[in-house]
This record gives structure tokens, C-alpha cells and sequence, in this order.
């Protein structure tokens, strides 16, 4: 079993008003079918009322994150399934309910983690 990222940039997601009850309904559908079939791990959104910091190792912090890299903004889900195409088919689900295309990305195995 793998852990895929499923997620967009907050400037994907192009709903109109009078859909977004109908998104979030339709997203925490999902995320319900999601837990129902014991394959969620977490997820949610990235706050961004609440600007990035940068920690050194030495622990000091600086406002902002890398400057060379784009914002990371938007949605993600974390879900553990047994193949790619179950992930695939899982983002096209997540991409339905949120009227956007989804980003898959499979995680590296770590024993250690």
C-alpha cells in the first residue's frame, strides 16, 4: 500500500457562488466515501489567512517561505490505496466533487516514517 497526494492550487478551483454549498457538500461526500472505505489518511486546506515561515536549523524563523518557490496554497487529501489506479480513480472522484483537475503524487516509502 502507497500513500497518494491528491490535491490543487487555490487558483484551480474556478466555482461560481451559487456552487460552492453544492462543492462542499459534494467534497465532504468524499471524504465521507473515503473514511468509509478505511483508505483516508488526512487532509484539508492550506490556511491562507496564515503567512509561512521559514525555520533554519539553528531554529531561527524568517517570514515567508523559500522565495525562489510558488506559493503552496489550495486542497489535499491523503488517501493509502494498493495501486496507482485506484488513486487515479480516486482523484477523478475528488476532482468531480470540487470542479477542478487534481494534482497525484505517491509518496516515497520510508520504514522509518
Amino acid at each position: 500500500m502507497a500513500k497518494y497526494l491528491i490535491s490543487f492550487p487555490s487558483a484551480a478551483m474556478k466555482v461560481s457562488a451559487d456552487e460552492w454549498e453544492a462543492v462542499g457538500r459534494d467534497a465532504h461526500a468524499v471524504i465521507r466515501q473515503a473514511k468509509e472505505a478505511g483508505v483516508y489518511v488526512f487532509g484539508g486546506g492550506i490556511d491562507e489567512a496564515v503567512p509561512p515561515v521559514l525555520v533554519s536549523a539553528d531554529g531561527s524563523v524568517a517570514q515567508g517561505g523559500y522565495p525562489w518557490a510558488p506559493p503552496l496554497n489550495g486542497g489535499f487529501t491523503v488517501l493509502e490505496l494498493p495501486s496507482s489506479q485506484e488513486a487515479i480513480a480516486w482523484a477523478a472522484r475528488i476532482a468531480r466533487a470540487c470542479r477542478c483537475d487534481q494534482e497525484l503524487r505517491v509518496f516515497g516509502f520510508d520504514p522509518e516514517s
